[in-house]
């Protein structure tokens, strides 16, 4: 390609716009040209694309742009493309290697990893895009285009920032999402976000959306808790039971089902509102995991970038010690090998979130911590009412 352009192009408010043309002109008569127009404080770039023929007949003929080179090993975070089309958001399956072509009505489509994004946005209409993985942990779109015809288009290298992709219309914030409970998770961002507003700190905004959710679930956290403490207290009868009747089983759950009926316990009592709080945890352990604007957003004293791990492993280590805190204060298992299994869950939880974003960490700590005040609160009514 050749370009007359100047060779560094700098954009300022007083110079806010500036293109940059190429042209190629092929053998066989072919001339392509690409124009790309830059915007100070902005990552849209608009692009002229067009190709033209010596023949009259471009029967069969087609052309396209390509974007590749997002890549990248994201853990849980979607790494590929992502298309929007026909009004439905498509995501290829980032292990399938074969070229996949998409027909339809498209608005844009990209590749996408943890906190950026490349996209084409076209005018709207049918068009065709193809996504490849030309390389390990690699991917690329090509979006067709028709010869004869001066094509334009933009496209979209950033963050994927809420705000900035909303100004960019064209749905293109429909290019976040947060998997199967993002129905759950855009609430919780929001709320991050407007806590952010009037405080500035990511990690104090963290912990007061840590606060909100566990209040929101505290009523059925406290059926949790005062089933825990129930069970704990006929645990000693438990244990006569199962050993009385270890060569009956049938028998053993006879008498344990009218010990519950006894002291009127629901052993799935405990368990129920764990399950319905999972996902609205799993829809913030997203949200905490990507959102861009905790990129190198700073909390207090050595955590300086809550999407980072902690640097010394204060936070995953704390957390791990109120995991075992936890468990001390909730009922044993009868099962000894579920009681040697629940003795190392701190530690692979803690060996776990060792690499983990710490304000990620820091949401995990918090959310103990409260359970502990919980469980404890309980435990000191019980003892009254006894």
């Amino acid at each position: 390609f050749a370009t007359t352009s100047p060779e560094e192009i700098t954009l300022t408010p007083e110079n806010p716009s500036a293109s940059v043309v190429f042209s190629l002109q092929l053998e066989n008569g072919i001339s392509i040209t690409k124009k790309l127009a830059f915007h100070h404080g902005s990552h849209v770039t608009d692009l002229e694309v067009g190709m033209a023929l010596p023949a009259a007949d471009i029967t069969g003929s087609t052309f396209g742009i390509v974007w590749s080179g997002l890549s990248g090993q994201e853990g849980t975070s979607y790494v590929g493309p992502v298309i929007l089309m026909d009004g439905k958001r498509l995501a290829d399956d980032p292990k399938k290697k074969e070229p996949k072509d998409y027909d339809g009505n498209i608005v844009w489509g990209g590749v996408t990893n943890k906190y950026y994004c490349a996209a084409f946005i076209t005018a709207g209409g049918k068009a065709r895009i193809t996504t490849s993985q030309p390389y390990d942990n690699g991917y690329a779109v090509s979006l067709q285009l028709p010869p004869n015809n001066v094509n334009r288009l933009s496209l979209y290298v950033g963050p994927k920032d809420h705000k900035e992709l909303e100004v960019v219309g064209s749905e293109m914030v429909r290019i976040i999402n947060y998997g199967w409970f993002d129905i759950v998770a855009n609430p919780l961002f929001s709320l991050l976000m407007l806590f952010n507003s009037f405080i500035g700190n990511f990690g104090i905004s963290i912990i007061l959306l840590t606060v909100l959710v566990k209040l929101l679930f505290w009523p059925l956290s406290q059926s949790s808790f005062r089933s825990m403490e129930k069970m704990k207290r006929v645990q000693p009868q438990m244990k006569m039971l199962q050993e009385r009747y270890k060569s009956d089983k049938a028998k053993m759950n006879e008498e344990l089902i009218a010990l519950y009926r006894k002291h009127k316990i629901n052993p799935m009592a405990g368990c129920l509102p764990i399950i319905l709080q999972i996902p609205v945890f799993v829809a913030l352990y997203k949200v905490l995991l990507e959102t861009v604007d905790l990129k190198g957003a700073p909390f207090l004293l050595w955590i300086t970038d809550l999407s980072a791990k902690d640097p010394y492993y204060v936070t995953p280590v704390l957390m791990g010690i109120s995991m075992l805190v936890q468990q001390k204060m909730s009922p044993a298992s009868a099962d000894p090998m579920q009681r040697n299994l629940m003795l190392f869950m701190p530690v692979i939880f803690t060996v776990m979130f060792i690499n983990f974003p710490s304000g990620l960490v820091i949401y995990w700590l918090i959310n103990n911590l409260l359970s502990i005040l919980q469980q404890y609160s309980i435990r000191m009514q019980n003892q009254q009412e006894v």
